[in-house]
C-alpha cells in the first residue's frame, strides 16, 4: 500500500525542511520526501497535510508502563519517599493489571506522537504471572514499536536495599529469565518491531554483582543496557556511604558505560561525570517532568550534549508523572534547560532533536528511524496546527514545541495507521479508561 502526504511543512530533523512538501511511503518504508506535491502513484491513498506539521514520530527512552494504574500518590513527596509508599502497590500487580496499565500508557504515547517506546519493567511478583509478555501484547495491540527493557532488582530492604523483600528476585533466577527473555522476544532484524533490553533497576535496589553479570549476559547476547542512574541527591549520598565512590563511578565497576548503555535521568553529575558519560558515548534519557515532579533537580542536557553523550527524552512511569505524554516532554526539556542556562541552552530544533534522532541513536536505530529521509522505517507524526491555537505562529515547529499540544492528525508506525483524526484506532480508550480504573481500586485495596 501506497501512502502520500502532501502539502505539510515537512521537518526532517536530518537538515532539511519542506514548507508545502510531501512524504511517501511505501509499506512500511519512506521512499520520498521532497517539497511540493508528491509524484503521482496509481491507487496511493493520498493525505492532505495542508495546515499540518509533519515530523518523525517520537522515541520514547525511558518508561515504567505498568505505573499508569497507580497515578496520583504519594503526589508531594521525594523519590525515597515516593518508592516506599508505592512498592506495596505495585507488588500486586497480575498481568491483567500491566496489560490494561500497559495499553493505557501506550496510546497516550501514540496521542502525543510517539512512535516507539521502551520500558523498564523491574516488578516481578512471584504470583502475577508473566508480566513481561502482557506488556509485549499490549505493545502489539496498540500498534508502536517496543524496546522492552528486562529489569531486575535483588537487593532488598534486609540487606540494605530501599525495595520490600517481597518484591525481589535472586540473582539466578533473574539471569534465568533475562536470558529466556532474549530467547523468546527479541528481533535484531532490520524493521523489528521488538528488541529487548537488560536493564537492573538502580544502585539502591541491585547488587554489584548482578549489574556485572547482567552486564556481561548482555554482550554476549547483542543486546542493550539500560539502568537508573544519579537520579537524586539521595541515590549520590547512598552511593557515597555504601560504596564509598560516585554513582557513574560505581556502575563504570561493573562495565556500565559505552554505546550500548544508556542511563535514566543523570540528573546529580559533576563536570567529570559529564565529562565521562560523553568520551564513553553512553545514553541519557531526560524526564524532565518526572524529575520536576519528584523535586528531583533538571538534567545538564547541554553540557551532555556538548561532551558527546547521546540525550533523549523519557516520559518516565506515570505514577511520577501523570501526563504520560512525550511532546510534554519536549516543551518540558526546553523551557527547564533555558530556565538554568539561558534562552541559547536549547532551541526549538534540538529540542525535537532529542525526540527523534536522539531517541533513535540511544536505542541505537538511527539508520532506521528518527528523522525522514528515503529508506527509513515509516514512523511519522502529522499534527495540525491550523486552529485557533496555532495559526498565526510564524514558526511550525515552535508552534509544536511552545504551543499548545496539538491534535494528532495521523500517526503512522510501520506504515500502519494508529492515530487518525485525534482518536487511537487500534484500541478502544474509552473501555481502557473503564478497566483502569477498576485495576486500580483493585490494587489499593490489595495493598491495605
Amino acid at each position: 500500500m501506497t501512502t502520500i502526504i502532501e502539502g505539510a511543512h515537512v521537518v526532517t530533523v536530518s537538515g532539511a525542511e519542506y514548507p508545502g512538501g510531501h512524504v511517501v511511503v511505501e509499506g512500511n518504508r519512506i521512499t520520498a520526501v521532497g517539497a511540493g506535491p508528491a509524484p503521482a502513484v496509481e491507487g496511493a491513498t493520498v493525505v492532505d497535510g495542508r495546515g499540518c506539521l509533519l515530523t518523525p514520530g517520537f522515541v520514547n527512552t525511558h518508561n515504567h508502563l505498568y505505573q499508569w494504574v497507580t497515578r496520583g500518590l504519594a503526589v508531594d513527596s521525594t523519590l525515597f519517599e515516593w518508592l516506599t509508599t508505592l512498592y506495596p502497590v505495585w507488588a500486586g500487580i497480575d498481568e491483567h493489571a500491566v496489560h490494561t496499565s500497559a495499553s493505557a500508557a501506550l496510546a497516550q504515547l501514540a496521542l502525543t506522537g510517539c512512535t516507539t517506546t521502551t520500558d523498564h519493567h523491574y516488578v516481578f511478583p512471584s504470583d502475577g504471572g508473566d508480566v513481561f509478555a502482557a506488556e509485549i501484547r499490549a505493545a502489539q495491540d496498540v500498534g508502536l514499536r517496543f524496546h522492552p527493557c528486562r529489569g531486575s532488582m535483588d537487593l532488598g530492604r534486609s540487606d540494605g536495599g530501599l525495595p520490600p523483600d517481597g518484591v525481589v528476585e535472586d540473582r539466578d533466577t533473574i539471569l534465568a529469565a533475562s536470558e529466556a527473555a532474549i530467547d523468546r522476544w527479541h528481533d535484531p532484524a532490520p524493521g523489528s518491531m521488538l528488541r529487548v533490553a537488560l536493564a537492573p533497576c538502580s544502585p539502591f535496589s541491585v547488587t554489584g554483582e548482578l549489574m556485572r553479570e547482567s552486564a556481561e549476559l548482555a554482550r554476549r547476547r547483542g543486546v542493550m543496557l539500560h539502568t537508573h542512574l544519579a537520579e537524586t541527591v539521595d541515590e549520590e549520598a547512598f552511593c557515597r556511604e555504601r560504596f564509598g565512590c560516585s554513582p557513574l563511578e560505581y556502575v563504570e565497576r561493573f562495565g556500565w558505560t559505552g554505546e550500548d548503555v544508556w542511563f535514566a535521568h543523570a540528573v546529580h553529575l559533576d563536570d567529570t561525570a559529564v565529562k565521562r558519560i560523553g568520551e564513553t558515548g553512553t545514553g541519557v534519557a531526560h524526564c524532565p517532568s518526572s524529575n520536576a515532579r519528584l523535586g528531583a533537580g533538571i538534567a545538564r542536557t547541554r553540557d551532555l550534549r556538548a561532551a558527546g553523550a547521546r540525550v533523549s527524552l523519557g516520559v518516565d512511569g506515570a505514577a511520577s508523572n501523570e501526563a504520560g505524554s512525550l511532546l510534554e516532554e519536549v516543551r518540558h526539556a526546553l523551557l527547564f534547560a533555558r530556565a538554568v542556562g539561558g534562552p541559547q541552552a536549547l532551541t526549538v530544533r534540538d529540542v525535537l532533536e532529542l525526540a527523534t534522532l536522539g531517541g533513535a541513536a540511544v536505542v541505537g536505530r538511527t539508520a532506521e528511524i528518527g528523522s525522514l529521509e528515503v529508506g527509513k522505517l515509516a514512523d511519522l507524526a502529522l499534527w495540525r496546527i491550523d486552529g485557533l491555537q496555532h495559526a498565526d505562529v510564524a514558526d511550525p515547529v515552535a508552534a509544536l514545541v511552545l504551543g499548545a499540544p496539538p491534535p494528532m492528525q495521523l500517526l503512522l508506525v510501520n506504515g500502519r495507521t494508529v492515530v487518525e483524526r485525534g482518536h487511537v484506532r487500534t484500541v478502544d480508550v474509552e473501555a481502557l479508561a473503564r478497566e483502569c480504573v477498576a485495576v486500580h481500586r483493585t490494587l489499593i485495596e490489595k495493598a491495605g
